[in-house]
């Protein structure tokens, strides 16, 4: 499924260059032009979906052993001292390309990247009623 609007899927159809790292029949890899910290990574599916509330169940065995590949590579490709892996979702949750994505940021020491600070002030209410939202939510997306 291709969007002919969609960044990514122009990428994945050569239309657009782009500094490939990796490439199968269901993924491409490539270096983000606007990286936090230069070899910044980009894992794509081939197919398009806009996020991981649309990707199917069925690609994430295979999201899990790209990603565990290619998070070594580019460590130790960068010489970082960690990465991050990041998958933003909808536009609240920072997507900004409505094609799914992952990032891996090598992150090295005093890099000056911010991760997120927790808010604070939640009650202990407040952790019990999200807590049994989620764990009904859970419950019903299981079946």
């Amino acid at each position: 499924m291709e969007n002919n609007n969609c960044l990514f899927c122009k990428i994945i159809a050569g239309e657009i260059p782009a500094y490939k790292v990796y490439e199968d029949e269901n993924f491409l890899s490539i270096l983000d032009i606007n990286p936090v910290n230069l070899g910044h990574t980009l894992i794509i599916p081939k197919k398009h979906f806009v996020n991981i509330f649309d990707a199917p169940i069925e690609i994430f065995p295979f999201v899990g052993e790209i990603i565990k590949k290619l998070a070594e590579a580019v460590k130790i490709g960068t010489n970082a001292d960690g990465l991050n892996i990041i998958m933003n979702n909808n536009r609240a949750g920072g997507q900004l390309i409505d094609h799914s994505h992952i990032h891996l940021v090598p992150r090295f020491e005093n890099d000056g990247f911010q991760n997120w600070k927790g808010k604070g002030g939640e009650t202990e209410q407040e952790f019990k009623n999200i807590q049994i939202s989620i764990k009904e939510n859970l419950i019903s997306h299981l079946k």
